[in-house]
């Protein structure tokens, strides 16, 4: 591609760089030079304009997008992704339904560094999202791309996003209590409140006390989809009263603990095949915690393994929440 001044005589076909204001309209930048458009900026009296041509090999910044958007989701109906009409040499891809983006990192890695006017920009990896939330846009940065530069971003991006929806329907939220003045209110709205965006119904309250044998009969008389805990008194140690409870209902307690704050003191493992997840006292809070992470990937059937855990510690260190009782500089 050709970039800088044309003389009007040889600007036919050429793409406006600036937008301009004439005497008699305005011609927007990114319009493609035609025979009226060259009489109107000779009449205002220019003879050149700053443009950019197309040479032999260049795809234009539209046509680009739409094949990079292309390659990144190949089947966007199964990837349960939608591909935005494109414009500007921008293609927005947004979710289909409720659910957790997956992002194949290297990839977008390896297309970002092969041209920079060629880029892709996602959120996070796991990240939850609605239905019709942007998810990732493409965006050509420059009028028109080399078909090589492009082939090549198009290559190293193959197949690099697609949502993992919500598959499971139905949760139960077990309190353990140590106060008969618990009624444990605040934990069922601030956990329903999480559920309900994601789909999922939260289960009529389950309050039991807090002892192992109590928990360990609700967790066997739970059916539902996934099982959370949240104990009266904070699970400090891999053989506390819930991880306990859930060895002795016959389940496994996969790992404890977690590098993000708040959020440390959670756990998770299965019975009978479904997760159970053990929530920290601030997930009575709606604010952000690590729990959050665990628990969307969980609904989505993404697997999460302890060295999943140990890798969230990155980016882990999470906004305070006022409400705990022991805060980070207490």
């Amino acid at each position: 591609m050709k970039f800088g001044p044309v003389p009007l005589s040889q600007a036919a076909g050429a793409i406006l760089a600036h937008s301009l204001t004439l005497p008699e309209g305005r011609l927007r930048k990114g319009c493609v030079l035609g025979d009226a458009e060259i009489a109107q900026l000779e009449q205002a009296g220019f003879s050149d304009v700053i443009a950019a041509r197309l040479e032999p090999g260049d795809i234009g910044e539209d046509a680009a997008a739409t094949r990079l958007a292309q390659a990144l989701v190949p089947d966007a109906a199964r990837a349960g992704l939608h591909l935005g009409q494109a414009a500007t040499g921008r293609v927005n891809i947004t979710a289909t339904t409720p659910g957790v983006v997956e992002v194949l990192a290297d990839r977008i890695h390896a297309l970002n560094a092969v041209d920079p006017m060629i880029t892709v920009a996602t959120v996070p990896e796991y990240q939850r999202t609605a239905a019709r939330s942007m998810v990732a846009t493409v965006k050509i940065i420059s009028y028109a791309v080399s078909e090589s530069a492009l082939e090549a971003a198009c290559h190293a991006g193959q197949s690099a996003l697609r949502l993992r929806p919500v598959t499971k329907a139905t949760a139960r939220l077990i309190q353990t209590v140590i106060s008969p003045d618990d009624t444990g209110d605040k934990g069922q709205k601030v956990t329903a409140g999480r559920l309900s965006r994601m789909g999922v119904t939260l289960d009529a309250p389950c309050l039991v006390p807090h002892q192992i044998s109590a928990l360990t009969h609700a967790i066997q008389d739970s059916p539902q989809d996934i099982i959370l805990i949240l104990t009266g008194s904070a699970t400090s140690d891999p053989h506390d009263v819930a991880p306990e409870a859930l060895r002795q209902a016959g389940g496994q307690v996969t790992h404890y603990g977690m590098p993000v704050d708040p959020g440390n003191l959670l756990f998770f493992g299965s019975y009978q095949g479904r997760p159970v997840l053990g929530l920290p006292g601030c997930a009575r809070s709606p604010a952000l915690n690590g729990a959050d992470w665990v628990l969307e990937r969980m609904l989505c059937d993404v697997p999460v393994t302890p060295a999943d855990i140990a890798r969230m510690g990155v980016g882990g260190l999470l906004k305070e929440i006022p409400l705990r009782g022991r805060l980070r500089e207490a």
